[in-house]
This record gives C-alpha cells, structure tokens and sequence, in this order.
C-alpha cells in the first residue's frame, strides 16, 4: 500500500515526538495482549482484511501494468505488484503463526474489497494511477490509526506492510507532468479523487460496523485509547491528509 505524501508524514513524525509513552494494550507484546480472546479476534480480522487488501492491490497493479503506455512504466509498476504480494506473504504467515487460518480470517472483507474496486474501476492509465495513490493511500492512514493501539508486534507488523512501494512519488511525477501537458486533464482527474475518497470511507465504516471485534477495538473496548469522539476525529485527520495528497498531485480537493 502507499503512504501519505512528505508533508503529511512530517506532520506524523512531529506528532509522534508529542505522543505520550505507550500504555494499555499498546505496551504489551503479542502474548500478553491475546490472552483476551477479544483483542485476539480483533487483531485476527484487522490482519485478515490487510492480507486481502495487499493480495487485492497486487493483482490490481499487474492489471494497471497493462495500461501503461510505456515499458519502463510496465517494470515499474510490476515492481511494485511485486512488493505487495511480499506483504501480503508476510501477513499471511503472521496469521498462520498466530493459530489463525489465513483463508478464513481474509474471506469476510473480500465482499466489500472487490465491491469497492468494481465500483472504482479506473478508465485509463491516469486514473489507476490516482487510485493507487489515493484510494491506498486512504486505507493506509486508517490501518495507521488502528496501529497506534495495537501490541508492540502487532504493530510493527502492520506499519512495515504499510511502507510505500514507490508508488506515491511514480505517481505524482506522472500524474503532475500529464496535467502540464494538457491542464484539461486536472478538472477529470480531481473528480475521480474525490469519488475515490467517498467510496474508499464508505468502505472502511462498512468493514468496521460488520465486525464486532474491530468495531470495539475503535471505540475502546479492546485497545486503549479509543472513543467514539476519537474515531471522528480520526476520520478529520484521514481527510486532512488526503487533502494534502491532493495538493501533491496538483488537484483541488
């Protein structure tokens, strides 16, 4: 998955360094915080749904790859499919070490997985390369936000796995060059974004509200630190940092 852009991720390093020391759940290893069945279950879901999204973005980059209008664009984009199937592997097997079976934890998100990029079906090259960047990018600060009240291994699993496969700046460095050449192209572009950005909310409260673990994780009763004033706030700081993608790409939000 990709990442927010530079200046969101400075805004996130300069948060960190304000942060208070992890406590709760957020303190404790992986043995620890399972021992309650209902962090485990939360903990199984949220892995199972990142698995079928890394599995789900590889196929999708292969299938952009055709689209490229280039052979140097087609390498790289298979470099970056490439690198989303070593996630996915990574979880997968994290699954597997914790009892839990790989298959089964990502079969209740691929409904909504697969309806989401039914419904967000790019048209062209440009726009596969808007929907990497923001609709990835969207997941990306969501599961960020979860990560931050997960245990310790946990954690720095989900963060490792979210780290950018060089698709943020391929894409603003071919989205912005196109809009150079033909600025028409920024008005088209600008509405996909922002289709992107409705669908890609609508699918993550739909994913949280159909599992009840994750949907306790947010709002405290699993993973400390969480209430339903946070989870709004979240969701503000998920948009903020979309607008700031935007702004990258040289869109209006």
């Amino acid at each position: 998955m990709t990442t927010p852009d530079n200046a969101a991720d400075q805004s996130a390093e300069a948060t960190d360094k304000t942060t208070p020391a992890a406590t709760g759940v957020a303190a404790q290893k992986w043995d620890t915080a399972a021992a309650d069945p209902q962090y485990r279950a939360a903990v199984v879901d949220l892995l199972g749904a990142l698995a079928y999204g890394e599995l789900a973005a590889f196929e999708r980059l292969a299938e952009d790859a055709k689209l490229a209008p280039t052979l140097s664009d087609k390498a790289e984009l298979a470099k970056m499919a490439s690198a989303e199937f070593h996630h996915f592997e990574r979880l997968r097997d994290r699954l597997a070490a914790v009892g839990a079976e790989p298959t089964e934890a990502m079969e209740p998100f691929v409904a909504a997985l697969d309806g989401f990029h039914r419904q967000t079906a790019p048209s062209d090259w440009l726009e596969g390369l808007v929907k990497a960047f923001v609709g990835d990018s969207i997941a990306s600060d969501f599961y960020r936000e979860v990560a931050a009240r997960l245990d310790a291994d946990t954690r720095g699993l989900v963060l490792s796995v979210l780290d950018d496969t060089g698709h943020a700046s391929f894409a603003v460095e071919k989205v912005r060059a196109a809009i150079d050449a033909d600025p028409r192209v920024g008005g088209r572009l600008a509405l996909w974004a922002r289709r992107l950005m409705g669908e890609a909310l609508s699918q993550s409260q739909r994913v949280v509200a159909d599992r009840d673990a994750l949907s306790t994780m947010l709002v405290g009763g699993v993973a400390d630190g969480f209430d339903l004033a946070e989870v709004g706030r979240m969701f503000s700081r998920i948009t903020e940092a979309h607008t700031k993608r935007m702004a990258a790409l040289g869109l209006a939000a």
